[in-house]
């Protein structure tokens, strides 16, 4: 990990600032994730981070929200 101005350096958060959930399934309409996953995200291994990436589009698409992930 690099530091920057003396704050560890991590991925940036795949937040989109709308943070609204559904009430079914718990994922955020606009990341995909849940709130325990929002939680532990800079704790999360980098492998966990991309298996909650790459499971976004479908958790948003069927909770009723369309996401791409850049």
């Amino acid at each position: 990990m690099t530091e920057r101005r003396g704050f560890p350096f991590t991925k940036p958060s795949p937040c989109t600032g709308l943070c609204e959930f559904d009430g079914r399934t718990g994922w955020c309409l606009g990341c995909g994730r849940t709130i325990p996953e929002i939680r532990a995200w800079r704790k999360l291994t980098p492998y966990r981070r991309t298996e909650i990436k790459r499971a976004s589009p479908t958790r948003t698409s069927s909770a009723g929200c369309e996401r791409v992930w850049l």
